[in-house]
């Protein structure tokens, strides 16, 4: 059994102080319930398809990859964070996979970069990887990674060993999107459904919430309403909706 946190937080664009402090306050809510492995949303640093990134954004290993390195000893738990990388002149959507003693065990830079958003800003993902851990192999991708366009990456994990896939996420709608008229969310329970039934395994996304300030897509919202489908292709979690829907939900797996 893992117990899993998922950190369905709020980032601010181009605030990175103010955004660490919360994941770090967050880190602190969770202290006393013996948690394996704390799930945060994509870039939870600068903020979703963010060209600002550009100005802030740090390489890995670096100032950021070191806060969430030193997060993940100090609370001795695994961290999976979504998290903006720079590599010379190019800029990744990544992943990491932090053990709880500090050192990264796996970077998954996002592959299926959103048309349009996305590849205006951040270079494409090359590879898939699983890490052993003491708590199973676990496969990491990002988001739109499990699109069903595009979700034979999510299988290709699955096929690779993981007996857990967790995708740091940041699922947004329009500013006038109206969630009672067309709830939000099919798009990934399908996928969800799909990967964890066929494979036998739990899967995982975790969004951010707030309002996307800059870029494309400035004024939609990240809504959250993050999801959890267990080694039977069942829903276990699904946490609120809405750009003001912080929530902290533990659950645990198998």
């Amino acid at each position: 059994m893992i117990k899993i946190a998922m950190m369905q937080l709020k980032t601010i664009f181009d605030d990175l102080d103010s955004n660490l402090q919360k994941i770090q306050s967050s880190l602190e809510e969770i202290r006393e319930k013996n948690i394996d492995i704390a799930l945060f949303p994509e870039t939870c640093d600068l903020g979703w398809a963010n060209p600002n990134s550009i100005h802030y954004a740090q390489p890995i290993p670096g100032t950021v990859s070191n806060f969430f390195c030193e997060m993940a000893k100090k609370y001795h738990l695994h961290i999976v964070t979504g998290i903006t990388e720079k590599e010379g002149a190019h800029l990744y959507n990544s992943a990491l996979l932090i053990s709880p003693n500090g050192k990264i065990i796996l970077k998954h830079r996002k592959i299926n970069l959103v048309q349009g958003v996305e590849d205006m800003i951040y270079s494409f993902g090359q590879k898939l990887e699983v890490c052993n851990t003491p708590l199973g192999k676990i496969g990491v991708n990002i988001c739109a990674d499990n699109l069903k366009s595009s979700h034979i990456l999510g299988h290709t994990l699955a096929e690779m060993g993981a007996d857990i896939i967790l995708s740091p996420s940041a699922w947004a709608v329009p500013p006038k999107f109206d969630q009672t008229k067309t709830p939000y969310g099919d798009i990934w329970i399908n996928s969800y459904h799909d990967i964890s039934s066929k494979h036998h395994i739990p899967v995982i996304g975790v969004s951010n919430v707030g309002i996307l300030t800059a870029g494309i897509w400035k004024g939609w919202k990240a809504i959250g309403n993050s999801i959890a489908y267990n080694s039977h292709g069942e829903p276990i979690a699904i946490l609120p909706f809405g750009d003001e829907a912080e929530h902290i939900h533990i659950l645990n797996v198998s």
